[in-house]
C-alpha cells in the first residue's frame, strides 16, 4: 500500500514523482535531481517522519532552530544531510560551518572566510553554493551577477570549502516563462563560470510552486518545503 496522501510520508512520495515526471518531460534522468526536504518551522518529528520515508537531505534557515533539530537527531543516533539555505549572519558562521554538510547561501567574501576558518579541518570539507540575486530584488539576498566571478575566484581558493555551484531564490510568480528566465539566467551564469574553468555541478533552484521550471532549466537541488510538511508555521 501507498503512504496516505495528507501524511508527510505521502506528500513526499508526491514531490517525488512530480520530480520525476518534470525530469522526464525535460528530457533527464529523474536521478539528475536531489530533494532538500525544507524543514524550517517544522519540529524535529516532522524530520524524522521524511527520514523513515527514505528522504536523506533536509534545509533549514534559521540557525538556532536548525542546532535544536541536529541535536535531537543526534541523540537519537541519525545523522541526515544538512543544508543550510537562508541568510547567514557573521555571529553565525561558526554553528553553521561546523554543524552542517552544505551551505547554499554565500553572499559576501567574509561569509565565506569565516566559513572555511571555523570548519573543523577533521571534517570533510563544507559543500558550498554562491546565492545570485537574478531578479535584482533590493528585499533578496545574493550576489549581483555581474559581481558573480569575483566572489567565485575567492570561494574556490579557501582550504576546507568547496565550490560546488549556485542557488537563486527569484520573486514568486505565477508566469512559467518569466519562471523559466530566472532559472535560466542562474543556468548561464554557472556554464559561464564553467567555461572560466571552475567545475561546477550544482544548481540549487526551485521550490513547491515553481520546481517544474527549474528542472526543465538544469536545476540539481531543488529546496522544497510546503508541498511536504504542509503550510508554514507563522513566527510568534
Amino acid at each position: 500500500m501507498g503512504a496516505t496522501p495528507d501524511t508527510v510520508q505521502g506528500r513526499l512520495q508526491a514531490v517525488r514523482e512530480r520530480i520525476a515526471a518534470a525530469c522526464i518531460h525535460s528530457g533527464r534522468s529523474p536521478g539528475s535531481v536531489r530533494l532538500v526536504a525544507v524543514s524550517k518551522t517544522f519540529p524535529a518529528q516532522a524530520v524524522l517522519s521524511a527520514l523513515e520515508a527514505g528522504q536523506r537531505a533536509f534545509g533549514e534557515n534559521y540557525v538556532q532552530e536548525a542546532l535544536d533539530k541536529i541535536a535531537a537527531l543526534r541523540s537519537a543516533g541519525l545523522e541526515p544531510e544538512w543544508h543550510f539555505i537562508g541568510p547567514l549572519q557573521s555571529n553565525k558562521t561558526r554553528p553553521v560551518a561546523q554543524n552542517f554538510d552544505w551551505v547554499h547561501s554565500v553572499e559576501r567574501e567574509k561569509i565565506a572566510e569565516r566559513l572555511s576558518e571555523q570548519r573543523d579541518p577533521a571534517m570533510p570539507a563544507l559543500q558550498v553554493c554562491i546565492q545570485v540575486n537574478v531578479s535584482g530584488e533590493a528585499s533578496k539576498s545574493g550576489v549581483a551577477p555581474d559581481a558573480l566571478r569575483a566572489l567565485a575566484e575567492c570561494v574556490v581558493k579557501l582550504p576546507r570549502l568547496k565550490l560546488r555551484g549556485l542557488m537563486t531564490v527569484p520573486e514568486p510568480t505565477s508566469d512559467e516563462a518569466l519562471q523559466r528566465r530566472r532559472f535560466a539566467q542562474l543556468r548561464e551564469l554557472l556554464e559561464d563560470l564553467n567555461s572560466a574553468g571552475f567545475e561546477l555541478d550544482t544548481l540549487s533552484m526551485g521550490m513547491s510552486a515553481d520546481l517544474e521550471a527549474a528542472i526543465a532549466e538544469g536545476a540539481t537541488l531543488v529546496r522544497v518545503g510546503t508541498a511536504i510538511f504542509g503550510e508554514r508555521r507563522k513566527s510568534a
